[in-house]
């Protein structure tokens, strides 16, 4: 068994409705949900758009290896109506995004996965729920607490905790 992290974000549609169902197919195809983190509305990083996000990070428990984890990931995105960037141009605005954060304490450098993701310890939207279930847990390359590195985060981007939260049917 594995213990894996993932982000969730949504700024299309019923962003609150599109986390919950993909925090329902993760749980049925993927693994033992452990940890929810708060939801929070974040500006979008990376790119202009009128439409702010919904983010959050879950921790469960997978019997999957890393590339299996991706290719689950991205047919559930599709499942749920991801439309990929075709132009590689950026960021955009989706209905679903699923990264993968951590997976074990693992290092992997290949052209389609890259764990730990590269912009974890950069983006408060993702350390912000992640600090809600992982405080302790050490990012494996900086050797820092994800508590160390969302206190110490550069990222200006307006971030609110909010009162709704998803239901962990795991």
């Amino acid at each position: 068994m594995h213990r894996a992290f993932l982000s969730l974000g949504s700024n299309l549609g019923n962003r609150i409705f599109n986390l919950q169902k993909a925090l329902e197919l993760i749980s049925k195809h993927i693994g033992d949900i452990k940890s929810v983190g708060a939801l929070y509305e974040t500006e979008p990083w990376g790119f202009d758009s009128d439409n702010w996000f919904v983010n959050t990070a879950i921790e469960f428990d997978t019997i999957h290896s890393p590339r299996e984890l991706l290719h689950k990931c991205m047919w559930i995105e599709n499942i749920l109506g991801r439309e990929r960037n075709k132009t590689k141009e950026g960021y955009s605005s989706r209905l679903i995004d699923i990264d993968i954060l951590f997976y074990d304490d693992k290092i992997i450098n290949l052209p389609d996965l890259i764990i730990p993701h590269l912009y974890v310890h950069k983006r408060k939207f993702v350390l912000a729920p992640l600090n809600d279930i992982a405080p302790e847990f050490i990012h494996p390359i900086l050797k820092e607490s994800v508590q160390t590195l969302f206190l110490n985060c550069l990222d200006k981007t307006e971030l609110i905790k909010m009162d709704q939260q998803l239901e962990n049917i795991s």
